[in-house]
């Protein structure tokens, strides 16, 4: 859908690239998490690096269809703290997936189409699954976010 960035679909295609933004950001986070964690516990960074490539290659894509340049990854990203252990990776972890939520979350908000507000319920849903599993190795509780996305 082509769109002169105006009204609905402008604020649409705004939150779109915003939660693309977000999943570069994600990705490359991802490389970190697993840097820090032990080969043998990698799986879990495997799994959700390869996550956030999906989902921003969906988004990527479906920016294109809509004639919009998907906003590029940026060459890095700053850390929000030193990553110097498992349970320091897993704490990024959590980071990484309260950052896409909020992205999503705000996706949401601005979704026009039918199609975009379940990209975005998909993507929330996953999201929060994910940083369950890193709360509970970062020792955090409460593990579940009741309205995860929203501060």
């Amino acid at each position: 859908m082509a769109e002169d960035g105006d009204g609905a679909a402008g604020a649409e295609d705004t939150a779109l690239q915003d939660a693309l933004a977000a999943e570069h950001a994600a990705v490359w986070g991802y490389g970190v998490v697993g840097a820090a964690l032990p080969p043998d516990g990698r799986a879990p960074a495997v799994d959700a690096e390869q996550a956030h490539r999906d989902a921003r290659d969906r988004l990527a894509a479906l920016l294109d269809q809509r004639g919009a340049d998907p906003t590029p990854a940026e060459a890095g990203y700053e850390l929000p703290f030193p990553v110097l252990s498992p349970v320091d990776a897993a704490a990024l972890g959590v980071v990484l997936e309260e950052g896409v939520s909020g992205s999503w979350v705000s996706l949401l908000d601005a979704a026009a189409e039918v199609e975009v507000r379940q990209l975005a319920v998909d993507g929330l849903q996953a999201a929060e699954a994910r940083a369950v599993g890193w709360r509970v190795a970062a020792g955090r509780t409460p593990v579940t976010t009741s309205l995860p996305g929203l501060s």
